[in-house]
């Protein structure tokens, strides 16, 4: 049983890496396109797991709100306005949520948290590959650091086992899996961006390291939320992985993390230009 999952879960990764790939590379709409259903499925496991109780009008509330926001993203709206959209309407749903959610309780400011969670991430990846410098390499370099995060602390964990590192959260996470993953996907990481630069890139190294503990954080967090709403799998979309959000909840808080890294250096050209190309 274990290995016929183990090559479902192999054969879905061969079908599914090389679309996201494809259409990371075409970059414009498609991946765009790419970003927002990724949101939407996020949402909508979200919804599932906190969303069981809710009223159907404010289920639809939340929905509308990632729909209008995913529009926008689609007809390019980035950078700061369409950052202060996303912050604006999650301010306006917790007030909601405050006010009519008696009922509901923190369940009803968890699935407005549920439009933050899925909303931003979509605008940091489609900010992160819409630098005219470093793009591509940006993106890529986020991938890199994220799966290989996966990757390696899973092999480095079985390998070496010792203690836990979140137990009452994740069991089978360990402290050797955790640092062996950070710091071979941060080795992947400056691989990728100094051949996309023609040359040794040393800087990135400290921030592969900060992004893949920022995406064993947010695997942790994601691992916490089923706990709480009682499910082994966020969802079922993806044969033998569970759902979209037990595959991606790392690079939500990485690409967040890289998102607000760039805005911090001045923007992602200038992120791109002083850092990934060293220009």
């Amino acid at each position: 049983m274990a290995a016929n999952n183990f090559a479902t879960r192999v054969l879905s990764a061969l079908i599914l890496a090389p679309v996201a790939l494809g259409l990371t590379w075409a970059g414009g709409l498609p991946f765009r396109m790419l970003a927002v259903v990724t949101s939407g499925a996020i949402l909508y496991e979200w919804l599932g797991m906190f969303g069981r109780d809710q009223s159907v009008f404010w289920k639809g509330c939340v929905v509308a709100t990632l729909v209008l926001t995913c529009v926008a993203l689609l007809f390019g709206l980035t950078g700061a306005a369409a950052l202060a959209m996303i912050v604006g309407f999650y301010i306006v749903l917790a007030v909601i949520a405050s006010v009519t959610g008696r009922r509901g309780g923190a369940l009803s400011h968890a699935l407005a948290f549920g439009f933050l969670y899925s909303a931003l991430p979509a605008l940091a990846m489609i900010a992160i590959r819409g630098s005219e410098a470093g793009g591509l390499a940006a993106i890529l370099f986020l991938f890199a650091v994220v799966w290989g995060t996966d990757i390696f602390a899973y092999f480095t964990g079985k390998a070496i086992g010792g203690p836990k590192l979140a137990p009452a959260i994740s069991p089978g996470k360990t402290w050797s899996g955790a640092i062996g993953g950070a710091l071979l996907a941060s080795l992947c990481g400056f691989i990728v961006v100094s051949i996309h630069a023609g040359g040794l890139v040393w800087t990135v190294l400290p921030i592969a390291l900060l992004l893949s503990i920022a995406s064993q954080l947010g695997d942790l967090f994601e691992s916490g939320a089923k706990r709480r709403a009682g499910v082994k799998d966020s969802g079922h979309l993806i044969p033998g992985h569970g759902g979209v959000l037990d595959r991606v909840d790392g690079l939500v808080v990485a690409a967040v993390c890289l998102y607000a890294i760039g805005l911090s250096l001045g923007g992602f050209d200038v992120f791109g230009k002083t850092v990934l190309l060293q220009r």
